[in-house]
């Protein structure tokens, strides 16, 4: 997961490496290199709860879309970050829920995201008809010279008369461009193997039920836990219902990748912004009240601002215990 200055430039492959390692495939047969030469094909890294992809999906989408007449094949390459997003339920839901119908190659296993070389979600690769990487796309932005290259490669490829003029990315909710001018939180991981900034008293303990408290001043993106919580490898567990997470933080939207711990629970929650109900400032998944229900294993918007952005304290405080949390990004 990148910020969005990365510029395009022309990768070390000259040949479309092999889609052989994908598990399996959504919306499509398999699909091989054989088959895709003749076409000009855009492939995208992305993993469903990646913010930085989600703000991007809606120019592949519409590219997809404008350009699959004109010989374009897009194809997403979903690799996943964390466990649960290996699930093919999971990943079917996110396909429904975000109006996806291109090609989706499930590459559980890392094997095509290895054969690129890739590093990134999300991630973009322009192959020409020859099946040559003509160009990449690592991170969000740049989007005009993405579609660009894409008109480049269909009109090399004797495609007649390409449509000159550049989509609209018609971005709402999730997918809305991050405010990047007021944004100075970065993406904060809650599982001990990467995370940063915790400040609970005393040091974390690991992969075993410990009660945590809150101090009683966070300073920016700092965070902390109150109740009794497992911190793990990649996520962090309540064990008891009351649990609570506080952040410091400064941007105009703050999103917690979380599900239930166990298939079919539901899990009730409260957010705060300054000690008070968000109102205002709530966010897709959160009633002016400030309250919503963890269902299912996503990335879950809890509060998206008006201006003037600063420096707020976020709570979150479980009404039911059993809810997994594994990473904060902002927006």
């Amino acid at each position: 997961m990148l910020s969005p200055d990365n510029a395009i430039g022309a990768t070390t492959f000259s040949e479309l490496p092999s889609l052989a390692g994908a598990t399996t495939w959504l919306n499509s047969q398999p699909l091989t290199v054989d088959e895709l030469r003749g076409k000009v094909v855009l492939i995208n890294f992305w993993t469903y709860t990646c913010i930085n992809w989600l703000r991007q999906l809606p120019y592949v989408r519409a590219w997809a879309e404008k350009y699959q007449d004109q010989g374009l094949v897009v194809i997403g390459i979903h690799t996943p970050e964390f466990e649960f997003e290996q699930t093919i339920d999971n990943v079917r839901r996110a396909l429904t829920d975000m109006s996806i119908d291109y090609p989706i190659a499930v590459d559980n296993d890392y094997a095509v995201w290895r054969a690129f070389g890739n590093h990134y979600w999300p991630a973009l690769y322009f192959v020409d008809t020859q099946g040559r990487i003509r160009h990449h796309q690592f991170g969000e932005g740049n989007y005009e010279k993405s579609e660009r290259v894409i008109q480049q490669l269909l009109s090399e490829s004797g495609t007649d008369r390409v449509d000159q003029e550049l989509v609209e990315g018609n971005a709402r909710g999730f997918e809305a461009t991050a405010d990047w001018n007021s944004l100075k939180s970065p993406e904060n991981y809650l599982g001990y193997e990467r995370t940063e900034n915790f400040a609970s008293p005393g040091s974390a303990v690991l992969n075993r039920p410990h009660s945590y408290t809150v101090p009683a001043q966070l300073k920016r993106n700092q965070w902390a836990l109150s109740g009794n919580w497992t911190i793990g490898r990649q996520a962090i567990v309540l064990n008891q219902s009351g649990g609570r997470i506080a952040y410091r933080f400064h941007a105009r939207d703050l999103h917690l990748v979380m599900g239930p711990a166990e298939p079919g629970m539901s899990v009730r929650f409260r957010v705060l912004i300054d000690g008070q109900p968000p109102v205002a400032a709530r966010g897709l998944d959160v009633n002016e009240r400030g309250e919503g229900t963890v269902t299912e294993q996503r990335l879950y918007q809890l509060v998206r601002q008006p201006h003037p952005i600063r420096d707020r304290s976020f709570e979150i405080e479980f009404l039911d215990s059993g809810v997994e949390a594994f990473a904060f990004t902002f927006g």
